[in-house]
């Protein structure tokens, strides 16, 4: 489904629209702020986003840091197939992997691979750590493949807000 068929399903207005690209741009900005540059006042600006968060438009706020600045000089990305790719199992895999902070996102994905995972570590060896001691040594599964990330090319959190 298109961005434009979901906006229009949620009856997302241009106003609506408008919030959430500038939040998205810059989730700290004041609702004085935000009401301004969507051309309405405070309070209905107010009403606007928290109606956007109790329908789950607006997921939540953080603050994007730097992993490097932090010590986290090495960003993995590893594909992982599990021996057994029941509900049971999959469970299981999961909440073993909710378990490790290294891990900041992880999906389950269709092709030749059950799951992707970002990881991040200090150094190329706390990542061996990682990778041989804990992921792979997680029970049912069967293969890990991973690539390190040489450079961030883009990273652009979000979606495409359509302003039209």
């Amino acid at each position: 489904m298109s961005t434009a068929a979901i906006q229009k399903k949620l009856k997302l207005d241009k106003i609506d629209r408008k919030i959430l690209s500038d939040l998205q741009a810059n989730g700290r900005m004041t609702n004085v702020e935000l009401a301004d540059r969507a051309g309405i006042s405070a309070p209905p600006c107010l009403r606007r986003v928290r109606a956007l968060e109790d329908n789950q438009v607006i997921q939540g706020y953080f603050a994007n840091l730097s992993e490097k600045k932090l010590g986290f000089g090495v960003t993995a990305f590893a594909t992982i197939r599990l021996k057994e790719q029941n509900d049971e199992d999959m469970s299981k895999f999961e909440r073993e992997i909710h378990q490790n902070d290294n891990i900041r996102e992880a999906y389950v994905i269709s092709g030749d691979y059950d799951y992707i995972i970002r990881v991040v570590a200090r150094d190329w060896e706390e990542y061996e750590e990682f990778l041989t001691n804990k992921l792979t040594k997680l029970p049912n599964v069967a293969s890990v493949r991973s690539s390190v990330k040489v450079k961030t090319v883009k990273y652009q959190p979000g979606v495409p807000i359509d302003l039209d």
